[in-house]
């Protein structure tokens, strides 16, 4: 819970006016317990031995009594109620009262902003951020496996806006290469104007299997693609024409995709918008005396230690065209020169460990200091992702699938309310099962993918997250939020409120408007605990939109 810096500050403040200290030795030295859901615990721990490491207190002294003096001192303040001093740690719990009250206070100012709002964050630098992710192929539809990217990008975009960064969203798409060659040339034989219209995707994704077959057998087809290619690098009108109707149309496409997810981006790009910096790199790479040149005839540079080339990475084939990390560096020195980022994010699937361990290599080898901000997220994939009609190739198809899964489920319940869009609110579920479910386990481990353990309505699910807070609401629409009228804190002393205040998020929140009801309650009790169930709300709906997900407000 992010009011327990107000806490920290507070007792760390009289501590340093009351021993002569500096505060900050005293917050290192002060930390959150975690809650436990069976038993009561303390809020916060002193180390004492912390203070002694760090030269706060003489390490000549006796621990205990140095423990003890601690502990009155603790004692003697007005946020502290309860003391727990063992040797070498004091175990304390703050004012009951005060933490209903600060804590709430918190929540209601925060009800109608997005973010983090706490003094825990006003010493951290706000700077500017590039995130790349999602990333798909053009002229292609939506290939299922670009989720996990989109949804993780996504959260740590929207987590680095929360946290009052500048955040700028990169779509860096796949738009260049020989298979454009080849899609150009297939088009040409096989492609229709008036298909490409009704459908744009489905038919360039049937061009590309049908070339892909004939070429198989037909050499001229090969040669054709390499044409096709050679005219678009060398910008002839035609060839760039028709691979620019290609990519406007897939983004068109990808943005309805991306609507639906609830994703934006604030620049589409892609490899072709580097092609010319590429060569600009190369030209670079040589005057610092970084590229070396092959038996082969391909440009390479050496990364080992040792200076050996027992490690090393391409950067130039034997024509003189560029590699995929050649673009590379050109996007991230472009990136640097045009936003000035204090740190870039990319996020792609952990088979491009390498790659990017090599970029950022190559550019600390440039002379680019900056490259150690650049950071690589790495994630597994998704194994055995599939629909009733078999194997999933289009993410449509799945969120089309978890859209029809979750109405039939909501037909089904008792308890489903009568709503005017069920559709939406089906999609809407349905999207955060998929969310939840892509975080639940190790980021960079593989998972199984299962469609009715996805859709659970009890448990760790994203269904269940919808569904506390839809409850939330419900109750809130009912009777009120607890704003009018006098509030008492002491109202709200019971281990069930303090244990709600303490977790917040944790799902004691979900089986909380049971224990502690509104209906039938005395006007004074049923205010103070819809204040609470009011602010665990706004906690619940900003942290759902963090991780990507639209709150729906009943189900």
């Amino acid at each position: 819970m992010h009011m327990a810096c107000y806490f920290r500050r507070s007792i760390a403040s009289k501590l340093s006016r009351a021993l002569g200290r500096s505060e900050d030795a005293f917050i290192s030295a002060l930390c959150a317990i975690p809650v436990s859901k069976k038993q009561q615990s303390p809020d916060f721990r002193l180390s004492v031995n912390t203070l002694l490491r760090n030269g706060i207190l003489p390490t000549n002294g006796d621990l205990q009594a140095q423990t003890e003096a601690l502990a009155s001192q603790l004692k003697q303040d007005s946020v502290v109620e309860e003391i727990f001093a063992g040797r070498g740690v004091i175990h304390f719990r703050v004012s009951r009262n005060l933490l209903v009250q600060k804590v709430l206070e918190q929540l209601c100012q925060e009800r109608h902003t997005f973010g983090v709002k706490s003094e825990l964050f006003d010493g951290l630098k706000k700077g500017t951020t590039v995130v790349e992710f999602s990333s798909p192929n053009i002229a292609k539809k939506f290939h299922a496996g670009h989720l996990r990217s989109t949804i993780i990008g996504n959260f740590i975009a929207n987590l680095k806006e929360s946290l009052g960064n500048n955040v700028i969203r990169v779509n860096y798409l796949g738009d260049w290469g020989m298979q454009f060659g080849l899609l150009g040339a297939g088009f040409q034989l096989f492609g229709c104007q008036e298909k490409l219209k009704k459908n744009p995707l489905q038919h360039l994704f049937d061009v590309y299997v049908q070339v892909n077959k004939e070429a198989e057998n037909n050499e001229v087809i090969g040669q054709a693609a390499r044409e096709f290619f050679r005219q678009l690098e060398q910008q002839e009108h035609q060839a760039l024409l028709l691979w620019k109707q290609f990519r406007e149309i897939t983004v068109e496409e990808y943005q309805q995709v991306y609507k639906r997810l609830g994703v934006h981006f604030d620049i589409y790009s892609g490899e072709s918008f580097h092609q010319q910096q590429a060569q600009e790199v190369v030209q670079q790479l040589q005057r610092r005396g970084l590229l070396k040149t092959t038996e082969k005839g391909t440009g390479v540079v050496d990364l080992s230690s040792a200076g050996d080339m027992s490690s090393y990475s391409t950067v130039l084939r034997s024509d003189g065209t560029s590699l995929y990390i050649t673009r590379d560096l050109a996007a991230a020195i472009d990136r640097k020169e045009r936003y000035n980022f204090d740190e870039m994010i990319y996020v792609t699937d952990k088979s491009q460990g390498i790659h990017f361990q090599q970029l950022f290599q190559i550019l600390l080898a440039m002379g680019h200091s900056w490259a150690e901000r650049c950071q690589h997220v790495p994630f597994g994939l998704v194994q055995g992702m599939k629909t009733r009609l078999g194997e999933v190739v289009f993410l449509e198809d799945v969120l089309d699938e978890a859209r029809a899964r979750m109405l039939r489920n909501m037909s089904q319940s008792k308890t489903t309310k009568e709503m005017v869009y069920p559709e939406d609110t089906a999609e809407k579920v349905g999207i955060s099962a998929l969310i939840v479910q892509d975080f639940k386990g190790p980021l960079g481990s593989d998972y199984k993918f299962d469609w009715d353990r996805i859709l659970q309505a009890q448990g760790d699910t994203g269904v269940f997250l919808q569904y506390t807070h839809a409850r939330l609401c419900s109750l809130i629409h009912r009777y009120g939020d607890g704003d009018e009228g006098a509030f008492d804190p002491s109202l709200l002393l019971d281990q069930r409120s303090i244990s709600i205040l303490q977790h917040l998020l944790r799902h004691l929140a979900a089986s909380a408007h049971r224990e502690l009801p509104v209906k039938g309650s005395p006007q004074a009790v049923a205010q103070a605990r819809l204040r609470l169930f009011s602010g665990v709300c706004t906690v619940l709906a900003n942290g759902m939109k963090i991780l990507g997900i639209t709150p729906v407000d009943k189900m």
